[in-house]
């Protein structure tokens, strides 16, 4: 399973979990569930699109699909999204503080009380909900990639080294030990 921040991060997949969420609410005869074909309507993307991201989502474990004949059928399964929550829970839970006046910062933005410079520069420019979302998921998946770049970067350096370590000190010292032993027989 991919990282769950690297899945929300891309906006085509939140809005087909944003459709499949949408279906689970309403569950009439549906039963929560969306066909390929109806996500395609929703959504106007091509059937191979929705299909490449709907196997990203299931691989994850965010939604599952029952097959009918010919016929697909996705739900939204999500369990896997607690880790998301459990990331976001101290950002906006009761605890979290803010800077200098060391109340909530969910309880000052419910209350229109001054929130902390930095969130406040974050919420002048989101015009919607949704764009909440993804600046999270966009912020998440640079900074889970830098992340990602840097324990590369630092596995290559530790295996250069050691590849050097074994040519420079290694390799002679063996070499000496063997001729020595050559020698004492």
């Amino acid at each position: 399973m991919g990282d769950i921040f690297d899945v929300i991060a891309d906006p085509t997949r939140r809005e087909l979990l944003h459709v499949l969420a949408e279906k689970r609410l309403e569950r009439q005869e549906s039963g929560g569930e969306v066909s390929v074909g109806g996500l395609v309507d929703v959504l106007g993307l091509s059937q191979p699109t929705v299909s490449k991201h709907l196997k990203v989502l299931r691989d994850s474990g965010l939604v599952t699909v029952r097959e009918e004949g010919q016929h697909r059928f996705y739900r939204l399964e999500t369990s896997p999204l607690e880790t998301v929550e459990d990331w976001l829970i101290p950002f906006l839970g009761e605890d979290a503080t803010v800077g200098d006046d060391g109340g909530s910062t969910a309880f000052a933005a419910w209350a229109g009380s001054s929130l902390p410079k930095p969130f406040r520069k974050m919420v002048e420019t989101i015009d919607h909900p949704t764009d909440a979302g993804n600046a999270v998921g966009r912020t998440v998946a640079e900074a889970s990639h830098q992340v990602r770049s840097v324990f590369e970067g630092a596995t290559h350096a530790i295996e250069g080294a050691s590849a050097k370590v074994e040519k420079k000190v290694i390799d002679p010292l063996r070499e000496k030990l063997t001729r020595r032993g050559d020698g004492n027989r």
